[in-house]
Order: structure tokens, then C-alpha cells, then sequence
């Protein structure tokens, strides 16, 4: 198969769940995905010659730095309209808020909200992508051990953001068992 046919059932067999994975990370706002998801694809094919044989995780890795340079120019913008006195700034500071306490599974987001930007990334690569620890490794540009130890850091920090939000329960108060007479 040629580059250009290559890149093309790739962009096929992946262009949704590239859509899901920048979609996720912009909390769904449609013009800025196709954006994101239009730059992706341009860098892919500018870069066609280099698609591994598995190229989903590449593309992840591709969508994240094009994630991050978007994020940057909306960071821009938006402290321009602030100068500039708009409300609207303001108003969608308070849209981008964490998500309603009343949902289902509300309290995981609120402990993934706490984490690090890092610390986040690599627990939904592996949470909502389902990439194993070697495709997680492509995403990030690091190797095996370094992608392990980061998700293995990052789901303890996670416990522990889930343990402090937990309220205390009736078995948290009840003394342990002393070890007596057999």
C-alpha cells in the first residue's frame, strides 16, 4: 500500500475516536473539535510517511499536542476579550466549571478535576481510550517504564483525592477488633 492509501484507511478506521478523544478534552464544543480534529488529520497526512502500522495511538499523540497549541491560542483569545471588558469571558469561565454534583459518578470527576493536567491525561488514555501501557507510552513520547510508573503515580494520587472526598461512614468509626483469648 502506498503513503496516501495508508493514510487513508487510517483516517477511515480512526477518525471517530480521534473526534471522541479531543472531544472529551474540549467538554464537547463542537466548532473548536472540528478544529482540533481537522488539524490532526492535516499534520497526519503532512506526515503520512511516518504512520506506524498501529497508528491510533500516534494519532492520540498528534491530537494532544494539537490539543495543546489550541488550548494556548483559546487561552489568548480569551484574555483579549477579558481587555477588552466582554461579559461573554466571564460567562463561559463559569460554563467550563466541573460537572453537576447530582450526576451519576459526579464524585470521580470532581477527584479527576483535582489531579494534575498529566496525572489526568494518562488516566483517561487508559480509562476512556483504552490504551494499554505501551500504546499510552506512543501518546505521551516516553518509554514503557516511564508510561508504567506514570499511571501507577497517577491512580494513587487518584485513591487518595477519592479517600479525602469520601465522607466518613459508621465502619470508619468503629474501633478494630482486639486481638484477645482465643
Amino acid at each position: 500500500m502506498s503513503n496516501d492509501e495508508i493514510f487513508a484507511a487510517a483516517y477511515r478506521e480512526h477518525y471517530w475516536a480521534v473526534s471522541r478523544y479531543v472531544a472529551r478534552r474540549l467538554d464537547g464544543r463542537t466548532s473548536e473539535v472540528e478544529e482540533v480534529v481537522a488539524e490532526v488529520f492535516t499534520v497526519a497526512w503532512r506526515r503520512r510517511e511516518d504512520l506506524p502500522a498501529t497508528p491510533l495511538p500516534w494519532l492520540y499523540g498528534v491530537a494532544r499536542n494539537c490539543l495543546a497549541n489550541a488550548v494556548r491560542g483559546y487561552g489568548r483569545r480569551r484574555r483579549l476579550v477579558d481587555r477588552l471588558g466582554n461579559d461573554d469571558a466571564a460567562h463561559n469561565r463559569h460554563i467550563e466549571a466541573g460537572p453537576d454534583a447530582e450526576s451519576p459518578g459526579a464524585w470521580v470527576h470532581d477527584a479527576l478535576a483535582r489531579l494534575a493536567p498529566a496525572d489526568k491525561e494518562v488516566l483517561r488514555l487508559t480509562a476512556w481510550e483504552e490504551l494499554g501501557v505501551e500504546e499510552v507510552a506512543v501518546v505521551l513520547g516516553c518509554g514503557r517504564r516511564a508510561a508504567s510508573m506514570r499511571l501507577h503515580r497517577a491512580r494513587r494520587r487518584l485513591r487518595v483525592e477519592i479517600d479525602r472526598m469520601r465522607p466518613a461512614t459508621a465502619a470508619d468509626a468503629t474501633p478494630t477488633k482486639e486481638h484477645g483469648h482465643g
